[in-house]
């Protein structure tokens, strides 16, 4: 992946003579507050939120005021997407990929707008790395806001901190291979939580697992002190004796899997170029390899030797994500497509979708198989139906980058984490279901 770590925004996000959404909103909405607490406190209050009944009557979504602007939402909309720059490490690889992209139906509705928390802010630290929203059930939401992790409930709409990596942090339990010493202001590049644990990885190779039933931190290791050690991605999962482990993504081209039982590095294998994502089939025996190079590889868990490549994208690829049917994946790539893979046929990938503006940098299924979503670095989240062969999607469209996306584990909720410095937030939409009974009470 790039080692730059600067303004994202300067890569990807160029927009050119377009009113500034940020500079309407403070001159028409606010009267041009005095100071910058003013704004902050004032998007901070939950009075700024928007439910599903505001939306259904027309408000906006995010609480962007169209009426008072200059310019339209749809005429703001084509303008983004004319003049969006999407990042490329493999120059015009989004306009190679076009001609094979599948024709999806759009219009689909499997998810329903429910809440915009504006209180609830995620922070991208790296403009190419977006997993930093997990669900660890229908309401609870962990992401990172600034040099924090935050626990979100959409159930009370209380935010709580679980871990603040600012400071000092370091472990208060002694396991051998643990950094006693700790870390100090930690700059997190991605992050996990799956049931009670959350691991966080950072720019300097730095590993920081804590259990959410447990006071303090467990465990903290530098996985390596390469100049190039950004912890790319983090896979929680259990093998299967049941133990709890983790497996992590390096840009020093390494994969690392730790086993949370003795807290010690169990496998490390090496790959020819920095490893941005991995993702373990359900059975335990495949991962998917995805990084700096257009090919990904599907490889053997145990041992790390190559199973078969995975050719067809034309740039960096950065998500990657199972069906839980162990027989179909995705990866996501810089040149603007979502690849689906048959493990049983892989001489070419079985489909390809698109995105709108620009790279596919997270892909998540449901627990159950029946939907993939994907998310482009900002504006887009698209949702396809699965079980009926990706012919048909819902695109949820909005302003503002996205950190992150994720299911709840019982499919009911679709967290999305947005960063503006304006209308950052954290949205929520729930599982459209046809429930008869109620729509004959309405």
């Amino acid at each position: 992946m790039s080692h730059h770590q600067g303004d994202y925004m300067a890569d990807e996000y160029k927009m050119e003579d377009v009113d500034d959404l940020d500079e309407e909103f403070h001159d028409r909405e606010m009267g041009g507050p005095e100071s910058e607490v003013d704004v902050y406190d004032y998007l901070n209050s939950k009075t700024a939120d928007t439910c599903s009944a505001q939306a259904r009557r027309g408000k906006d979504i995010q609480g962007i005021p169209w009426e008072r602007l200059t310019i339209t939402r749809e005429k703001y909309r084509q303008t983004r997407v004319e003049q969006y720059k999407n990042y490329e490490n493999i120059p015009r690889s989004g306009d190679g990929s076009a001609k094979e992209c599948k024709v999806t139906k759009k219009g689909g509705l499997f998810y329903e707008f429910k809440h915009n928390a504006r209180s609830v802010k995620s922070t991208i630290l790296h403009f190419q790395l977006r997993n930093l929203v997990w669900a660890t059930s229908k309401h609870d939401v962990y992401l990172m806001s600034h040099f924090s992790v935050i626990h979100w409930s959409s159930l009370t709409c209380n935010m709580s901190e679980v871990l603040n990596v600012s400071g000092h942090v370091a472990p208060c339990e002694k396991h051998p291979g643990s950094l006693l010493e700790g870390f100090t202001q930690t700059q997190v590049s991605t992050l996990a939580v799956k049931d009670k644990l959350l691991v966080a990885g950072g720019f300097q190779g730095e590993l920081i697992c804590k259990y959410l039933d447990r006071p303090g931190v467990s465990f903290c290791s530098r996985i390596t002190y390469d100049d190039n050690a950004i912890t790319n991605a983090i896979e929680i999962y259990a093998s299967s004796s049941g133990a709890v482990h983790f497996i992590a993504s390096s840009n020093d081209c390494g994969v690392r899997d730790f086993d949370m039982e003795d807290f010690q590095l169990s496998k490390h294998f090496h790959f020819p170029w920095p490893v941005n994502h991995t993702s373990l089939s359900p059975d335990g025996k495949l991962l998917i390899i995805v990084g700096d190079n257009p090919n990904g590889m599907l490889v053997d868990s145990k041992t790390g030797k190559t199973v078969m490549p995975l050719c067809g994208h034309l740039d960096y690829s950065f998500a990657s994500a199972w069906n839980p049917d162990g027989v179909t994946f995705a990866t996501g790539n810089q040149d603007k497509t979502c690849r689906i893979w048959d493990a049983r046929y892989l001489s070419k990938s079985v489909a390809v979708l698109k995105g709108n503006l620009g790279a596919i940098r997270s892909i998540r299924y449901t627990s159950d198989g029946r939907f993939m979503a994907m998310a482009e670095p900002a504006d887009f989240v698209h949702v396809y139906d699965v079980k009926n062969g990706y012919e048909k999607k819902q695109e949820i469209d909005f302003f503002g980058e996205v950190s992150g996306i994720c299911f709840s584990p019982d499919t009911e909720s679709l967290f999305i984490g947005v960063w503006d410095r304006t209308y950052g937030s954290l949205m929520e939409y729930n599982r459209c279901r046809n429930y008869a009974y109620l729509d004959s009470l309405i």
